[in-house]
């Protein structure tokens, strides 16, 4: 074999492993699952060159209805296949497009370790908590028998326990866990202590993104409510939403983010808060939200292109800015965030800086469809942020229906 027939097959070894490793890549970023509108084809705008192999496909997205599922193998240009997902038909939804600013109050599902405190005794300090392997964002569920919801509950437990070891019992990651707890007497008062502070309730502002009139269910945010201190998701055990409005902001620079600042308006409650999750907050809706009915993109169906989003940064009124989106990602582990957007709009600008803090939910449109919702704001860029699928915000929506 020549010397330049085997510089060839080298050439095409490597040409084929490099292409292998390609399509590896491709298909890990692809779903597999889409959601496709009853009588259309599986169409990936971001890619048109990746399509459907089988020209049957074409015909089985006519033919399915809504509720029902077929597979389909994408292929490059018709020819390469690289992966077969499955196509779950469903209807167009639409629901009204809000954009408003609301009050969020919400109590936690048990008491949440957001601190601790050394305690003086008359042997040093000591920390029974840290003891007894507690940490950050713990969520405790009871202590010595009893239920515990805030603070009082926890002092009380502790006192009743006269320096016993106390059992605890309380949740980490979704897993409930058990521990010892034996109090210290210490501190001015010798009072029994345990060296940790909890807290049972959170309040905020955000963006309410969409109320969907079908099932009465509303979506706002497009991420989850954290404690302030931990970080941690809230666990929910229960929460209302109620009017607010925005009386400022502050402007957002690199690396200070801004916020909108405001006020709860009105004695009455919005509606409740049934669920707190990667995908934001959703509840029951009980008062009449003004906005705008509008068609619900698929993700598959979203471009990197120019957009609107719906933002209040004065009183209630929400109003449109020019944005565009920069990335998207079909298969992003994160599920609130599928794409970057950048502010174009001069006067969001010129007053905000760009994204800012209560701006999470705001509803972003293209082609006169829902395609998303701003979630978070790029600290070190404040013309930028990340955005959610409103696809993945009305899947949340319809479960907690």
């Amino acid at each position: 074999m020549s010397r330049l027939l085997k510089r060839a097959l080298v050439l095409f070894m490597v040409l084929i492993s490099f292409l292998g490793a390609g399509m590896l890549w491709l298909s890990s970023r692809l779903p597999d699952t889409f959601l496709v509108p009853e009588g259309q084809p599986l169409t990936l705008v971001q890619l048109p060159w990746l399509v459907p192999k089988d020209p049957s496909g074409a015909a089985a997205a006519q033919s399915t209805p809504a509720g029902s599922s077929y597979n389909v193998t994408l292929s490059i240009m018709g020819r390469v296949p690289v992966k077969t997902v499955r196509a779950v038909v469903v209807d167009r939804r639409a629901v009204t497009v809000c954009g408003t600013p609301f009050g969020i109050k919400m109590f936690s599902n048990g008491a949440m370790v957001v601190g601790f405190s050394d305690i003086q005794t008359g042997s040093g300090y000591a920390n029974p908590a840290k003891a007894a392997g507690l940490k950050l964002g713990d969520s405790i569920q009871s202590m010595d028998g009893r239920r515990t919801f805030d603070n009082d509950d926890v002092s009380k437990a502790i006192r009743l326990s006269d320096g016993k070891p106390i059992e605890v019992i309380y949740e980490r990651e979704g897993q409930e866990l058990r521990t010892m707890l034996e109090p210290v007497r210490g501190g001015q008062k010798g009072r029994w202590q345990a060296g940790m502070w909890v807290r049972d309730s959170s309040a905020g502002i955000g963006t309410l993104t969409f109320v969907d009139n079908t099932t009465g269910i509303y979506g706002g945010l497009g991420h989850p409510i954290n404690d302030s201190d931990t970080g941690q998701s809230i666990h929910l055990r229960s929460g209302e939403i109620a009017p607010v409005t925005i009386l400022g902001y502050q402007e957002g620079t690199a690396g200070i983010p801004g916020e909108l600042k405001g006020r709860f308006t009105g004695g009455l409650a919005m509606g409740d808060i049934v669920e707190n999750g990667p995908t934001g907050v959703y509840g029951h809706i009980e008062t009449l939200v003004r906005g705008q009915d509008m068609p619900v993109a698929q993700a598959q169906e979203v471009r990197q292109a120019d957009v609107r989003i719906l933002t209040t940064i004065s009183g209630n009124r929400p109003r449109w800015y020019q944005a565009r989106i920069e990335r998207l990602s079909l298969n992003e582990t994160d599920p609130n965030r599928n794409m970057v957007i950048r502010i174009t709009d001069p006067e969001l600008l010129r007053t905000t800086g760009g994204i800012v803090q209560g701006m999470s939910g705001s509803p972003i449109e293209q082609d006169g469809r829902l395609v998303g919702a701003v979630t978070h704001v790029l600290v070190n860029d404040p013309t930028r942020g990340y955005g959610i699928f409103a696809e993945n915000m009305l899947r949340t929506a319809d479960a907690a229906a």
